[in-house]
């Protein structure tokens, strides 16, 4: 069985439009993390419903790359997209070091799966993968980015951020094709605070 300790939403490459509601800029705040982040303009909000079709779709994915059973235990905070294929997503989940285990090893092993299930399940595509660590508001991210290139051209930047907070793992998820809409999210996301 494969648990998930970050949302691979970028197994996402399938999906249709999903309907809702343009934005103006928004502040949102999660009291389980002090976190408030502004979402950029002309993004619109993601049915709760059609997420959970493009995760089911990221599970099948990897299900037939691994024929081992994703277990998802993620909770959405948000998901926005603006046009297609660019999203921003954010989740937490459990994550607990006395029966999970190491959760840096844990980290690379979720990005090795989504690299190899990238790469089986979408022969013929480029992929360039980096793993840092990133500071957003003094707090440090383990940050994998991947750029997919397709034998059409199109590129697929995908970025997650992830951080254990006591028993919970947050992530951010920023998948884009359109380099300006990416910017904003990243940017957004980079001006967001976490209240100590």
């Amino acid at each position: 069985m494969i648990r998930l300790f970050c949302l691979l939403i970028c197994l996402t490459i399938l999906i249709q439009n999903c309907n809702g509601q343009t934005t103006t800029k928004k502040e949102i705040h999660n009291k389980d993390f002090n976190w408030t982040i502004t979402i950029p303009e002309n993004f619109e909000n993601v049915s709760s419903e059609e997420w959970q079709k493009i995760q089911n779709k990221g599970a099948d994915a990897i299900e037939k790359t691994y024929e081992e059973e994703v277990v998802n235990q993620s909770k959405t905070i948000f998901v926005f997209k603006s046009a297609q294929m660019n999203y921003f997503e954010a989740n937490y989940q459990p994550f607990d070091t006395a029966t999970d285990g190491n959760y840096l090893e844990s980290c690379k092993n979720v990005y090795t799966v989504f690299y190899e299930t990238f790469k089986t399940q979408m022969p013929g595509i480029k992929i360039d993968t980096t793993i840092t660590v990133e500071k957003i508001d003094n707090l440090e991210f383990q940050t994998f980015k991947v750029k997919v290139e397709y034998s059409n051209k199109m590129v697929l930047n995908i970025l997650i951020f992830s951080r254990l907070f006591d028993k919970k793992e947050f992530s951010v998820n920023i998948l884009f094709v359109d380099k300006l809409k990416g910017e904003k999210m990243l940017d957004s996301w980079m001006k967001s605070k976490f209240t100590k």
